[in-house]
């Protein structure tokens, strides 16, 4: 017999599983069947259900999904910023937000956050655990007491660098980029000093008592991902995927829900195998992927080489996809890169669901062309993914040709009036109404019997 709290736990699965079935327009024992299975997280910490939190599921049988990574920095600090830029991306259709502060009160810049956050909220958690200690002076204590925390103030999805092994380090010998995840270099910083292995790793089952207490999910953090697409799919990163494959089983075992972090540099060509083989070993776990960026050599534009990864992967396997703004590389983002970044990773995730044939997906793209073909601006603009540029760059085309209102302008400023197709194909639809019932064949009849 289920006790109380086991009975309340259900009740709550159960209500997730239903608003994520509606708001995703799918019957609800589909969630269910794809949930059991460990393709699908609702990733709900119990105390931000109890806030604010709407769930959401990420995993192939619903739309992709996408995160936008804010936080401070030893350089730069400021919570006020910080709920600035989430605002931001949140406005823009961020799905998730993750907080990945180093600099500043970092359990006030979260408790802040997670306050005016509806949305599943993430952090990695080895990053205050060195706050204010030598990277050599971790220990399993600290380690605990900050996920304990961060669990209580109602983070719903950890990322948890576990399967950076010690005897995965000599694989990174033939690498350009070495180790670019921050997580995965400080552990790996670690072993080599103390010649040990990884401690998230040696103590896995306790974290994930931790995080099966709170109902958080697992993102199991891929510290070995190439940084350069030279380093892409090579031998240290398949060794910690199998390592990550053993990892999502034993989280599952556990009563956790698992995704899987994804690799951040890779050309275009070995995506889907990328996608693929994490699927193979990972038992179907969700694939939340950085872009992932298909060439090195755009620094300032990396949003947009990151969404033409996004949808391959999306397209490939992957569920969750991380927005790259185009600062990365070069600094700290501000508003405007974050809602760059979530723009580009929206438009790879919806253009990835279309190509999917995913139920619904190629909806809103027929209700924007029929807008777009009867030149109702309003409608145009309204159904787009980006109302607010959309709107400017039209209202300037509108003041070019001399008209302040949307629906007087019947052409823009791209064609002119007499060359504009959209308006010249409406004209030849009213005349082809007003012609014989049997048109242009009836004419082709009288010509050839003549």
């Amino acid at each position: 017999m289920l006790t109380q709290l086991q009975s309340a736990k259900q009740e709550s699965i159960t209500e997730q599983m239903k608003v994520v079935a509606e708001n995703e327009r799918i019957d609800a024992e589909l969630v269910r069947t794809e949930l059991a299975a460990g393709r699908l997280i609702i990733p709900t910490n119990k105390l931000h259900l109890q806030k604010n939190l709407a769930p959401i599921g990420i995993g192939r049988a619903l739309t992709t999904k996408v995160n936008a990574n804010i936080g401070t920095s030893s350089v730069r600090s400021s919570i006020k910023d910080e709920i600035e830029k989430m605002k931001v991306a949140l406005a823009a259709g961020a799905d998730a937000i993750m907080d990945l502060s180093t600099g500043g009160d970092l359990d006030k810049t979260r408790e802040k956050l997670l306050a005016r956050c509806p949305v599943p909220f993430g952090t990695v958690p080895i990053y205050q655990v060195i706050e204010g200690r030598d990277v050599e002076d971790i220990d399993n204590e600290t380690i605990l007491e900050i996920i304990e925390r961060q669990a209580r103030q109602g983070v719903d999805f950890f990322t948890i660098h576990a399967g950076v092994l010690k005897e995965h380090l000599p694989l990174l010998e033939k690498r350009i980029a070495g180790i670019v995840s921050r997580g995965g270099a400080l552990l790996a910083k670690w072993m080599l000093y103390h010649n040990k292995q990884n401690p998230l790793y040696e103590m896995f089952d306790d974290l994930c008592g931790i995080l099966a207490e709170y109902d958080i999910s697992f993102s199991l953090g891929d510290g070995l991902r190439p940084g350069c697409i030279a380093d892409a799919t090579d031998d240290a990163q398949i060794a910690e995927l199998k390592t990550l494959g053993e990892l999502t089983q034993r989280a599952q075992e556990k009563g956790c829900q698992v995704m899987v972090e994804g690799p951040g540099h890779v050309p275009f060509d070995q995506i889907q195998y990328n996608m693929e083989i994490q699927q193979k070993i990972c038992h179907g776990a969700p694939f939340y992927v950085l872009g992932p960026v298909v060439t090195d050599i755009a620094p300032g534009y990396d949003h947009i080489t990151s969404a033409i990864g996004g949808t391959a992967a999306a397209f490939y396997g992957a569920s969750f996809l991380c927005y790259v703004t185009p600062r990365e590389h070069l600094g700290l983002p501000n508003t405007d890169d974050v809602r760059a970044g979530v723009i580009a990773a929206k438009i790879a995730a919806h253009a990835a669901d279309v190509a999917r044939g995913l139920k619904g997906a190629a909806e809103k793209d027929k209700c924007l062309s029929i807008a777009r073909t009867n030149l109702d601006w309003k409608t145009h603009i309204a159904e787009s993914l980006d109302p607010q540029t959309a709107e400017r760059m039209h209202s300037e085309a509108c003041r070019e040709i001399g008209t302040d209102t949307l629906p007087s302008a019947d052409y823009c400023s791209m064609c002119g009036q007499k060359w504009c197709s959209v308006r010249i194909n409406k004209e030849i639809r009213q005349a082809m109404k007003h012609q014989h019932p049997f048109g242009f064949a009836q004419d082709r009849q009288q010509t050839k019997s003549s």
